[in-house]
């Protein structure tokens, strides 16, 4: 059966870049209880935020290489289907890609700005069908 997690125009993301990134991992742990998972970025470590029961809920980033030019802010990822074709009917519908396509085929995404102003993250959607194999 089709996990419904995985549709086009679904959130399947939330990301926060910041140049103190273990400082507010420590922040939203004690906040809202999550629990930090170092991933391995090479030269540092970002976070993968944790719930309670160990299910990923978001990611802190640093604002450093391919991140470096990422707005001090929550960005939500939502899936689409063809990446290039929604990035098209984003300035087609007087949108503005921010920053364009980062890596390739599934997982691949570019931050976009709508008419009025607000930022989101549209990926490609790794899981055309809707099955995440689970």
């Amino acid at each position: 059966m089709a996990d419904k997690r995985n549709r086009a125009g679904t959130i399947v993301g939330l990301d926060l870049t910041i140049s103190d990134a273990p400082g507010l991992r420590d922040f939203y742990a004690e906040v809202v209880g999550w629990k930090p998972e170092p991933l391995s970025m090479g030269t540092h470590d970002d976070y993968m935020m944790l719930a309670p029961d160990g299910a990923p809920v978001a990611g802190i980033c640093h604002k450093a290489g391919g991140n470096a030019d990422l707005p001090p802010q929550w960005i939500t990822y939502v899936a689409v289907d063809d990446l290039p074709a929604s990035l098209e009917k984003v300035t087609a519908r007087g949108g503005e890609v921010v920053r364009g396509p980062g890596g390739a085929g599934p997982g691949a995404f570019a931050l976009i700005r709508d008419p009025a102003g607000a930022t989101l993250a549209l990926m490609q959607n790794p899981y055309p069908d809707g099955d995440d194999g689970r």
